[in-house]
């Protein structure tokens, strides 16, 4: 696990990046994706602000809003969360918030990394394993959405020109 939480302008916008990756790998393999999450939520939520306790149970869900809602081939929603961890560890807060985000959501999570290949591996409740080991398999392997390899390749070409790690020299 990383105890640094990454909040760095840099992390933060490589995060929105990885979000944005994962909704076009998604949609242009022709899924219906909606950006669903707490930056989008909390918009809407700023005119109750002053009254709203984030910490309450129903701040804590909202807190913990997945990403997207990715409609599956069958027409099901699915609930997505996407996390960039350019080395594939967890933060020191990863196995609370996964934690909430299965209990209240049950939401599928991508993890894009940009230090090995897979770069996109996916999680499914309850996430970690009894030893504590994040659980995860790549996401050419998941079955609930259409995901076009061709489309994967373009997109994880993507993640090792712009994700990978600033302070490594690139191979």
């Amino acid at each position: 696990m990383n105890d640094n939480n990454g909040f760095s302008p840099e992390s933060m916008l490589k995060g929105r990046m990885a979000e944005s990756m994962v909704e076009e790998l998604l949609k242009k393999s022709g899924n219906t994706v909606y950006r669903f999450g707490y930056e989008a939520i909390m918009q809407n939520l700023t005119q109750i602000k002053k009254t709203f306790d984030a910490h309450s149970d129903a701040g804590e869900r909202i807190r913990c809003i997945p990403d997207f809602i990715v409609i599956d081939k069958d027409g099901s929603p699915i609930f997505l969360e996407v996390k960039f961890r350019w080395n594939g560890l967890l933060h020191s807060d990863d196995l609370l918030r996964l934690k909430k985000i299965g209990s209240f959501w049950n939401a599928k999570i991508i993890f894009v990394g940009s230090l090995k290949k897979p770069f996109f591996r996916i999680s499914v409740p309850p996430y970690i394993d009894e030893k504590g080991t994040l659980i995860t398999k790549p996401l050419l392997k998941e079955t609930s959405w259409k995901i076009d390899p061709a489309v994967y390749d373009e997109i994880e070409k993507l993640v090792a020109k712009y994700l990978s790690p600033t302070l490594f020299p690139l191979k």
